[in-house]
């Protein structure tokens, strides 16, 4: 990690955002993992319902929040103080986490679903308001090491909430494990929260709107007023698409193609999460304060070339039956395996490379008194672009395909739109 973004993380107007983003993603991403190692391997077949359809389902009950009050959360993160917003918020995660121990302690899947859909409606009220607070307390050649920073600060949020929820839920005493954890970190981001620095109301007369659709139709309509937003906005879509796809199915990709047992999944996860945040510095590293998608294309086509060989690599696993699952060292010892990681770790840093100039271009092109407002439109692409991935997902299970053909599917259709990426990019750069 280099001087400049060591520097802006030692800064009190910085850190404290920092570190409350990153104790939410990891909380998530606890709570997320836990949930569906819990299902794949526990609870559905207790309940006498389909792993693969359930994992499906919290990928998207995850997700629709953002859809559903994006708007809302846009409109309050303009109209109000953003820092007392998140803190109001904080308490929220607090409340959530608390009931999420009656939810294991019960192994009720239903209530547990439930648990998920209202920690994404908390985390798509604090998506406006931690992008949209950032170029409040940062100059604008700090943008791009601002995002790369909460980008692998997410991502390495995801990476240990995702090995210590996976890895400690089956564990004897793994639920009250994971509650602990979910409550301790829950107050430790309420905590990071009360040092935010106050970030000003831009549109303190802005009326709230409460219908969902119109809320949501005029934050699109205000958007496209700004030349390239909403294109920058479908191109973060995509990422998100790709992403949720990924990682809502590697639990069934571990088990399902390859005989691996949550182990694996972990690994997998760690992989990728590692990837995103390496990329997302090594963006840093080749722009540094410039705010450009000239590596776009590139980024594209390698999660293309990345993916497609992952569905080739994971075809000899097909023909291998186990009696048991196979555990981590025996996975690693298999002739390919290697290959899978290589291609796993590939693709993610290539997502990394792809995100944070489309943020850093997101959040410079929006008008300061709309920002937040630009970002919830943002968000409800993002959310609908992930829940058309579960649903996709879920069609494609129903209709006979495996977990590996939507990974090249997905794969495939990066090639359209690394085009796409590289003409958007030739002509924000013309004069």
């Amino acid at each position: 990690m280099n001087g400049p973004l060591i520097s802006l993380l030692k800064t009190k107007r910085f850190f404290p955002i920092f570190l409350t983003q990153f104790l939410g993603a990891f909380n998530d991403n606890v709570f997320k993992n836990a949930l569906v190692v819990l299902i794949t391997y526990r609870l559905a077949a207790e309940a006498g319902v389909d792993a693969q359809l359930y994992v499906t389902a919290a990928a998207g009950l995850f997700i629709l929040p953002f859809f559903l009050f994006s708007s809302l959360a846009g409109n309050l993160s303009d109209k109000l103080e953003k820092s007392a917003l998140i803190r109001l918020i904080k308490l929220y995660e607090i409340f959530l986490c608390l009931t999420a121990t009656l939810g294991f302690y019960l192994n009720d899947v239903h209530i547990l679903l439930l648990i998920l859909f209202l920690l994404g409606t908390q985390s798509a009220f604090f998506g406006p308001l931690k992008y949209g607070i950032l170029p409040d307390h940062l100059k604008p050649e700090e943008l791009v090491a601002g995002n790369a920073m909460v980008e692998a600060g997410t991502f390495v949020a995801i990476l240990l909430g995702t090995v210590l929820g996976g890895l400690t839920i089956l564990t004897t005493y793994g639920q009250e494990l994971v509650s602990i954890i979910l409550l301790v970190c829950a107050i430790m981001g309420y905590m990071a929260a009360s040092y935010i620095p106050k970030a000003p109301s831009m549109v303190a007369k802005l009326a709230i709107n409460f219908n969902i659709v119109k809320s949501t139709a005029h934050l699109i309509k205000e958007t496209r007023k700004t030349k390239g937003l909403i294109t920058t906005i479908l191109f973060i879509s995509w990422f998100w698409f790709l992403g949720a796809t990924y990682l809502a199915q590697f639990p069934t990709y571990a088990k399902n193609i390859l005989n691996a047992n949550e182990q694996v999944v972990t690994l997998f996860l760690t992989l990728f999460s590692i990837g995103i945040g390496v990329g997302s510095l090594i963006c840093h590293r080749l722009i540094k304060e410039t705010i450009t998608l000239r590596y776009g294309a590139i980024a594209t086509a390698l999660m293309a070339v990345f993916g497609i060989d992952l569905y080739f690599a994971s075809q000899p696993f097909m023909n291998t039956s186990p009696i048991n699952l196979l555990t981590l060292d025996a996975f690693t010892n298999l002739e390919g395996s290697w290959l899978i990681l290589i291609d796993l770790a590939g693709f993610s840093m290539a997502g990394g490379l792809y995100i944070v100039p489309l943020y850093a271009m997101m959040q410079f092109k929006s008008p300061a008194q709309q920002r937040a407002r630009v970002i919830a439109t943002n968000n409800v692409f993002n959310a609908l672009f992930m829940v058309a991935s579960a649903i996709m997902t879920a069609a494609l299970f129903i209709n006979g395909m495996k977990v590996d053909q939507v990974f090249l599917l997905i794969s495939l259709a990066n090639i359209p739109v690394a085009i796409a990426v590289q003409r958007f990019a030739r002509a924000q750069e013309a004069p």
